[in-house]
């Protein structure tokens, strides 16, 4: 039966041994109940950080006085938003890629920076995000960004200055985002972390609907 609503998948495709963040362990997928060994049912033990493919950042993961996943509202993460292709090749996005665009911006913001679908090692080279950047998205009304990247900040940051950033405006992170091929323009974002208690994160499934469409 085909889908009721058209929408677009944002989410990346998990697989056994899904590249992570260097020093976390890779995604397992181990079989347990097998049918064909004489099990009523099929089923398969899942071993993956709360940070791995397409995810939520909570607060929490990068302030110890912040809330924890459970305490974030799951509406802040649907709704309207907007995709923006940024220029590929650069080390951060600026807040000059904002001239031009309205003000207010939608309370959403994902921005495309040319990462491939599919990631068959973690890329160590990515687009981040500079802490004048997430000021401005800010000031213009946005409450949530997410990045097709693995992180906000550079695979080398301890400083973690745009992590921080978000902590003090209030805005949330997704990221490991599938932006390929979505062009720019206004959608609305259903995104919905694993309701997992007491965490610093959780994978993602989210997709895109057309503006028009909405829910």
């Amino acid at each position: 039966m085909p889908d009721s609503l058209p929408f677009t998948d944002i989410s990346r495709a998990l697989f056994a041994g899904h590249p992570t963040w260097p020093g976390d362990p890779p995604l397992s997928l181990t079989p347990a109940g097998r049918m064909a060994q004489g099990d009523s049912v099929n089923t398969t033990l899942i071993g993956t950080g709360t940070h791995t493919g397409t995810h939520v950042d909570a607060p929490w993961h990068y302030g110890d006085a912040a809330p924890r996943l459970d305490a974030v509202p799951l509406s802040r993460y649907i709704g309207p938003c907007l995709v923006l292709n940024v220029p590929p090749g650069t080390a951060f996005v600026e807040a000059d890629v904002l001239d031009g665009l309205p003000d207010p911006l939608p309370p959403r913001l994902l921005l495309s920076t040319g990462q491939p679908p599919q990631w068959t090692e973690f890329p160590a080279h990515y687009t981040a995000l500079s802490p004048a950047f997430v000021r401005e998205a800010a000031r213009r009304g946005v409450q949530l960004i997410g990045t097709d990247c693995p992180s906000v900040d550079p695979v080398n940051s301890t400083a973690l200055e745009a992590h921080q950033m978000f902590l003090e405006t209030g805005l949330l992170i997704v990221e490991g985002l599938n932006l390929s091929g979505v062009a720019s323009g206004p959608y609305t974002l259903v995104c919905l972390p694993l309701p997992l208690v007491g965490v610093d994160g959780a994978p993602a499934r989210a997709i895109l609907l057309s503006a028009e469409e909405g829910l």
